[in-house]
């Protein structure tokens, strides 16, 4: 029998400051640990790696607690990672108070992802930033730079109601 244990800190202090903090100095002060992570992240055990405005990586060390029953990671983990990505993508170009949900999540599967595979990156960008609704890409790939997966995103933005 194996075991996982993981900690992670309060959610809402990150939710808290993306009210008077625009997207992008969430995103980086994440990043330098000075607000926690969303819980998702410890879950999963996945990195924020870097953060520009309207890019964003993170990273993954696949683990057999990410398997499905026939042997490697569950598409929900390569799902996550892409909408995480593409989600804080936009995140990055927003100002302080602007929130966003995803839409719709397009996910395109082309190989598997094992512990054999090696650590993975994700990166989320930005294709277009309008007034209610973003569309950002992203794509995830091996240390050989072999593409893993791809998805596509349309994100509706939250803004403060007047």
């Amino acid at each position: 029998m194996r075991e996982r244990t993981y900690s992670w800190g309060d959610p809402m202090a990150s939710a808290t400051a993306a009210r008077t903090s625009s997207g992008i100095e969430v995103l980086r002060a994440m990043a330098a640990g000075e607000l926690p992570a969303p819980p998702v992240i410890a879950t999963l055990g996945f990195e924020l790696e870097s953060v520009e405005e309207g890019r964003i990586v993170f990273a993954l060390q696949p683990a057999e607690f990410h398997y499905n029953p026939i042997g490697s990671v569950h598409g929900g983990v390569y799902a996550t990672l892409l909408d995480s990505a593409t989600g804080c993508a936009v995140h990055s170009m927003l100002p302080a108070g602007v929130g966003y949900t995803s839409l719709d999540l397009t996910v395109k599967f082309l190989r598997p992802i094992t512990v054999d595979t090696g650590r993975v990156r994700c990166t989320g960008t930005v294709t277009h930033l309008g007034s209610r609704t973003a569309l950002a890409e992203a794509r995830l790939v091996d240390d050989a730079d072999r593409l893993l997966a791809t998805a596509v995103s349309s994100i509706l933005l939250l803004r403060p109601s007047a």
